[in-house]
C-alpha cells in the first residue's frame, strides 16, 4: 500500500472539506446567521469547486486524486486501483474529512459545524418526500460527476485539474438548494459525526455510490475498450498513479 497516496486522499480530502466548509462558515457571518439563497449560490460552490482544485493541485499526482469515496468505487470497478488500496483511500478520506470538521469546530461553534451538513431542499410535501427527491438528485449528479472523471482522466488527464473542479462547481450551482448538492458520502458524513446532525444521512451515504453506478455504466458505454486503446495520452492521473500503487506493494 503506498502511504504517500494515502496520505495525499487524507490532505486533500481535508482541503475539500475544509474549504468548502469555510465558505459555508462565511456564508453565516455575512449574513448573520440568517441565511440567504443569493449569497449561498455566490459563495459556498466556488469553496468547493476551487477547494476541490487546490486539493488536486497538492495531491493529484500523489493518489490520483479522489477525495471521494464514490470516485473511489468506480476507479476499483474499473481497474484503476485494486481493492487494498481502493479501502485504503476510502479510510484516508474519512480520515481527511472528520479532520477537516473538526477544524471548522475548532475556529468556530457546534452550531456552524451542524450548518455545514447536507439537507434535502423543500422540494415535496413530505420529510420523506424531500428525502427521496435529495436522493433521486444526489444519485443524477454523482453519476455526472463521475462520468467526466472518468473520461476526462482517460482523454484529457492535462485538463482534469480545471474540468473536474468547474464540473463540481456547476454540480453546486444546480443542486444546492435541492440536496445539498454533496455528491460525496465523506463531506456529508464528516460534518454529520462531529456535530451529531444525522437526520436524512441514509440520503448521503446512498445516492452517491448509486450515481457512482450509473457514471461508471455511462462511462464504458460512451468509452468501450478498443476505443480507449485507440486513443493515445502521454499521462493518466489515473493509470500513472496505479502503476506506482502497483510497484510499492
Amino acid at each position: 500500500m503506498n502511504i504517500r497516496a494515502l496520505v495525499a486522499e487524507a490532505v486533500g480530502t481535508f482541503v475539500l472539506v475544509a474549504m468548502g466548509s469555510l465558505g459555508v462558515m462565511t456564508l453565516i457571518i455575512i449574513t448573520q446567521g440568517a441565511g440567504n439563497p443569493l449569497a449561498a449560490l455566490l459563495i459556498v460552490p466556488w469553496g468547493f469547486g476551487l477547494g476541490l482544485m487546490a486539493a488536486i493541485a497538492i495531491g493529484g499526482h500523489a493518489s490520483g486524486g479522489h477525495y471521494n469515496p464514490a470516485v473511489t468505487l468506480a476507479a476499483w470497478l474499473d481497474g484503476r486501483v485494486d481493492w487494498m488500496n481502493a479501502l485504503g483511500y476510502v479510510v484516508a478520506q474519512i480520515i481527511g474529512g472528520l479532520t477537516a470538521s473538526l477544524g471548522i469546530l475548532l475556529v468556530s461553534t457546534m452550531s456552524v459545524v451542524a450548518a455545514t451538513v447536507n439537507q434535502p431542499g423543500p422540494t415535496g410535501d413530505t420529510a420523506f418526500a424531500n428525502e427521496l427527491h435529495a436522493f433521486a438528485v444526489e444519485a443524477v449528479l454523482t453519476a455526472i460527476f463521475v462520468a467526466v472523471i472518468l473520461t476526462v482522466t482517460k482523454k484529457s488527464p492535462q485538463q482534469a485539474i480545471l474540468v473536474i473542479p468547474f464540473t463540481l462547481l456547476v454540480i453546486h450551482f444546480v443542486g444546492i438548494q435541492i440536496s445539498g448538492a454533496s455528491v460525496n458520502p465523506v463531506r456529508s458524513l464528516a460534518p454529520a459525526v462531529v456535530s451529531g446532525t444525522y437526520s436524512s444521512l441514509w440520503v448521503y451515504l446512498t445516492g452517491p455510490f448509486v450515481g457512482s453506478l450509473l457514471g461508471l455504466g455511462l462511462y464504458r458505454f460512451l468509452t468501450p475498450p478498443d476505443d480507449e486503446v485507440s486513443v493515445e495520452v502521454e499521462s493518466d492521473l489515473f493509470d500513472d498513479v496505479d502503476e506506482a500503487l502497483d510497484e510499492e506493494s
